[in-house]
């Protein structure tokens, strides 16, 4: 049944075989050995506890483990629960306590940190029946036994996964897609970029997150491409690869080709098998799209629009001008619709809207209008092609790096630190991310204990740049912080080693 993580699983296994579906560190693995390593560890699931509709977290870098890790969870009935590899112990506890998770699945020691002594130091995990290191996977695989039979039971109006997003309350939401859902985006995406059997597709994009995940990971059994992981964005290691390995799909936020471009050496190496390059996530200048094409030589190069909550909305396609590409987010894909409110809100509906916020239905109902309608908090526009333009937010969420950042999050975890009255964090311009935070804070204390504080409790990319000390902060006769007003202040000074956040997580 192609409309289930197993089901497209099984087919790409039938149908594509002992063609390789990943390649990392110089070692292959067949479609067909995908599917047994699958199908053991699944069975090694369910000898841990895991049954039908259970929860297990996955949080780890890009690795052909977490591929299998995340496939058996849909293998044995389970919903997959990804964790953000940047996450702190702190962070991904409270994702395994809130979906009750029977196992969480981690990378011990990845980048020199503690995870599995971090997680248990968080929370007593109540409902975890074993912590495993991905690095052990192995020891998990059992007999398959039946497990065909659990799989095969698997409906596509089953909960798939379930993505954490960040609201504006500061708590961060699951998003709950279907199965159907899940392969159906993956599914589009690859056809509208015509992905076939013949492309070597480099997933710089993180699992985590739905971009590596759903068109990445399903993307690639749907339609026979061979994967190549990056746990970590290095660019040398990004060129090496493109070139040795021929590479033909390199989907990633602007900030991956606006590295390549800069490389130093790149104009020594071979690149010219790049053909499909998708981006977006922050907004893309002209030039760029127009150095893509013609100093990189990528043949096709568009631009996306989408969110955890839908995953892919619209999407531009082969044959769009440059300004198109980079001024716009192009037309809406098979299956959805977008709209324009009264405010300029833009509104979205069709097959690949969530089916709702994780134990939240107050949330639902506000994201979700009852005519179907999700209401992004984005403002935007559209032309008379139908291809979208954003133009605002509603919302306060800012872009770093390609990554949503939430200020209300960041807000509630510096609101925690004592020292701190009030505190409000705004995105800034930032060259090389695109947006960084602003935290603007009362209180007695200093720049750098905020940053040491945020970098304990908060993954890097949402820890702030910048940190003011200022005797109060902006508000209306309501009490609500006028972000505008913090927007509208002297563009921050550069920040000082001491404010910087540590580069030493380069992940994609």
């Amino acid at each position: 049944m192609r409309t289930t993580v197993p089901g497209v699983l099984r087919a790409a296994a039938a149908r594509f075989g002992d063609e390789a579906a990943y390649v990392e560190a110089g070692a292959s693995l067949s479609f067909t050995g995908l599917l047994e390593r699958v199908r053991r560890t699944a069975a090694g699931y369910r000898l841990r506890g895991l049954a039908p509709g259970g929860r297990v977290v996955v949080w780890a870098p890009n690795s052909v483990d977490w591929v299998v890790a995340a496939l058996a969870v849909s293998y044995a009935g389970g919903t997959l629960v990804p964790a953000n590899s940047r996450y702190t112990g702190h962070e991904v506890a409270d994702l395994a306590d809130r979906t009750g998770a029977v196992l969480v699945v981690v990378a011990d020691g990845f980048l020199g940190r503690t995870q599995g002594a971090d997680l248990r130091a968080a929370s007593d995990l109540a409902t975890v029946r074993e912590v495993v290191d991905i690095a052990h996977l192995s020891s998990v695989e059992a007999e398959a036994g039946d497990i065909d039979t659990v799989a095969a039971a698997v409906s596509p109006d089953d909960v798939a996964d379930i993505l954490f997003t960040s609201g504006t309350t500061g708590r961060p939401k699951g998003a709950m897609s279907a199965h159907r859902q899940t392969v159906g985006v993956a599914d589009a995406w690859g056809s509208l970029g015509g992905v076939t059997s013949d492309d070597r597709y480099l997933v710089v994009n993180p699992f985590f997150h739905s971009f590596g995940y759903k068109v990445g990971i399903v993307t690639g059994l749907l339609t026979g491409a061979t994967l190549y992981p990056l746990a970590t964005f290095d660019l040398d290691e990004t060129m090496r690869l493109i070139e040795a390995e021929r590479i033909t799909v390199l989907p990633g936020a602007p900030t991956i080709y606006q590295s390549l471009l800069a490389a130093p050496g790149r104009t020594e190496r071979d690149l010219s098998s790049l053909r499909l390059a998708v981006t977006g996530a922050a907004v893309v200048p002209v030039v760029l799209i127009e150095r893509m094409r013609e100093e990189l030589a990528i043949d096709q190069v568009v631009t996306a629009f989408g969110m955890t909550e839908a995953v892919v909305v619209t999407m531009c396609r082969e044959g769009d001008s440059a300004e198109t590409v980079a001024t716009t987010c192009g037309r809406a894909i098979p299956g959805m619709e977008t709209s324009i409110a009264e405010n300029g809100e833009l509104l979205v509906r069709g097959e690949f809207v969530m089916l709702g916020y994780l134990d939240d239905p107050e949330a639902t109902a506000e994201a979700i209008d009852g005519d179907g309608w999700l209401h992004t908090g984005d403002v935007g526009v559209l032309d008379e092609d139908g291809n979208l333009t954003i133009t605002d937010r509603l919302k306060d969420m800012y872009i770093s790096g390609g990554f949503n950042v939430y200020p209300a999050e960041v807000e509630q975890a510096l609101a925690r630190m004592d020292g701190v009255s009030d505190v409000a964090v705004v995105g800034v311009p930032d060259e090389r991310m695109g947006e960084v935070g602003m935290a603007y804070v009362v209180g007695s204390v200093s720049a750098d204990d905020v940053i040491a504080f945020a970098r304990q409790r908060l993954a890097n990319f949402k820890v702030p740049r910048h940190v003011e000390l200022v005797d109060a902060l902006p508000r209306n006769l309501s009490g609500k912080v006028l972000k505008t007003e913090l927007r509208g202040l002297d563009t921050p000074p550069r920040p000082s080693a001491a404010t910087r956040p540590p580069n030493t997580e380069k992940e994609a």
